[in-house]
């Protein structure tokens, strides 16, 4: 939900199509600074009447924790200061964060800056409360986390596991090659994530279709049941006792109407009906 017009209003388009669990972007995703927070516009969101359960954020698309380049690594860590202070004036868990790109240095060299990143940055805000879910990605180019062990070895090479959860998104995990299309090849691909990273470190789920095929390696998201996955893997999160407590958002095209996420959510909701 966008927070155009201030924090609120996220909290406002959210509620009045029904959602009990948001997700927001804490500035503009595609600037690197942002005007601070009003204090009209941290009352206004705090003192809403009617917030959905869950409310969580993430980060800027500009973020690359895992830059070689000293002037963009400087940016990166600025941005997700600043973001995380952000969404610590908001209360939000945790902010989702595309884990970056290793920029041809390899995987090795990317996971370790990553790693120095993130710390350097909770370092920044020693009293800050916010997460970071480090998301899978669909493993476009040098992007890293597109594998359950890249982002094992990501929490591995932090300093501060216990300010890291993660966020599977059902296109990147189909993108990036997890065969989720059946109930077998849905619950061997959770196995392999529970035993890599435990599934208490799971903490929202993306709930997408995708327009591309199985580990075509591009992000192009698609609405619930018209892309290439099908029904069965989003069955299966909306209905098992593992994933009850877990936010669920939509990050489907849509219009200012918002009709396409009503529409994406009634088939979610039906799917959630055991028959």
């Amino acid at each position: 939900m966008s927070i155009a017009g201030g924090p609120a209003k996220a909290l406002e388009r959210g509620r009045s199509i029904g959602c009990s669990a948001i997700q927001i972007f804490v500035k503009n995703n595609m600037q690197w600074t942002a005007k601070p927070f009003s204090e009209t516009d941290l009352a206004s969101y705090r003192n809403f009447s009617d917030k959905p359960n869950v409310v969580f954020g993430h980060t800027s698309y500009l973020i690359n924790p895992g830059a070689n380049n000293p002037e963009f690594a400087k940016k990166s860590f600025q941005a997700l200061v600043e973001e995380l202070g952000r969404a610590d004036q908001l209360e939000l868990p945790f902010l989702v964060l595309h884990p970056g790109s290793h920029m041809g240095d390899g995987e090795k060299s990317g996971i370790q800056r990553v790693g120095a990143s993130l710390d350097k940055a909770f370092r920044a805000l020693p009293d800050g409360k916010c997460k970071i879910a480090l998301e899978i990605t669909a493993g476009q180019g040098s992007s890293l986390g597109h594998t359950f062990e890249q982002l094992a070895k990501i929490v591995e090479a932090s300093k501060f596991p216990e300010r890291l959860s993660t966020c599977l998104d059902t296109a990147h995990l189909f993108e990036a090659g997890y065969d989720i299309r059946t109930t077998d090849g849905f619950w061997n691909t959770w196995k392999q994530f529970a035993a890599l990273l435990g599934g208490d470190r799971l903490a929202a789920w993306h709930l997408n279709d995708s327009k591309t095929g199985l580990g075509s390696r591009v992000d192009r998201h698609e609405h619930i049941g018209r892309g290439k996955i099908g029904l069965i893997p989003f069955r299966e999160i909306m209905q098992a006792k593992e994933f009850r407590n877990i936010p669920k958002v939509l990050e489907t095209p849509k219009g200012e109407d918002l009709a396409e996420d009503v529409e994406n959510m009634h088939v979610l909701l039906g799917l959630a009906v055991r028959k």
